[in-house]
């Protein structure tokens, strides 16, 4: 199984952390959160993946390297002179990729989601989309996902009231190449607030939700920063520090 990490965001949230060094480069609790990522995902046997960059570059390459380290295989796609977004990037790596299937993980999360649940119900399902949703515990802030009884995501709505009663997309997706191609080729798009709104209103049931208790710990600010990674090093310290848990 092969999967896209979205590493090309610019962490404009976490300056002036992220001014020297690119978000997914940054340790949590002691280890970059790209080698975290990477490492959760071959631990499910999604080992070749692409990585997408735009913003410092090399600051994720020199921690990542091939990923042969992390018994994975990693190839880059490169987004210059524009970043591309969240369906852009995926529109402009998809002859990389070279597969019609594929996981897409956020760069700039954690979760602890079991992916291959994941990849078994959008096989099992006819969607172009299939989002990993945990109940939206925190609607003020964050957007929510609107799911019928069916499973078919509906619709999205922004935090505050209106996301009372969702879902949470933890960033991490199974995706079909039909879904990006109508897109034109180094075009900026988004997915959530542009694409997949399209495909809803043209396509009702091309998007569903996989909704699951897994974990997620974000990273968008400096306190999420600081929460996360000291509790992942207080968790890996009571392991006795056998290595990095994600």
């Amino acid at each position: 199984m092969q999967a896209l990490v979205l590493a090309a965001g610019l962490g404009t949230r976490l300056r002036p952390l992220t001014d020297l060094c690119a978000k997914p480069a940054l340790p949590v609790g002691g280890h970059p959160l790209i080698r975290r990522i990477v490492r959760w995902l071959a631990a499910h046997e999604v080992t070749d993946l692409v990585v997408n960059l735009h913003y410092l570059p090399h600051t994720i390459t020199a921690v990542l390297g091939d990923g042969s380290d992390l018994s994975a295989r990693v190839r880059y796609s490169w987004e210059q002179p524009q970043i591309l977004g969240s369906a852009g990037g995926p529109r402009h790596a998809l002859d990389i990729i070279g597969d019609d299937m594929f996981v897409i993980a956020n760069g700039d999360t954690l979760t602890d989601l079991n992916v291959g649940a994941l990849i078994d119900a959008h096989r099992r399902s006819e969607a172009l989309v299939t989002l990993a949703l945990v109940p939206n515990r925190e609607p003020e802030r964050y957007g929510g996902v609107i799911v019928n009884g069916g499973g078919t995501v509906t619709g999205f709505a922004a935090r505050g009231v209106a996301a009372r009663g969702s879902f949470h997309f933890i960033g991490v997706q199974m995706a079909h190449a039909a879904a990006f191609r109508q897109l034109s080729p180094g075009q900026p798009a988004r997915s959530i607030g542009g694409l997949y709104d399209k495909l809803i209103a043209e396509r009702p049931g091309s998007i569903r939700g996989f909704i699951s208790d897994a974990a997620f710990w974000d990273i968008g600010t400096p306190a999420d920063y600081a929460k996360t990674s000291a509790e992942f090093a207080e968790r890996e310290k009571a392991e006795k520090g056998y290595g990095p848990l994600l």
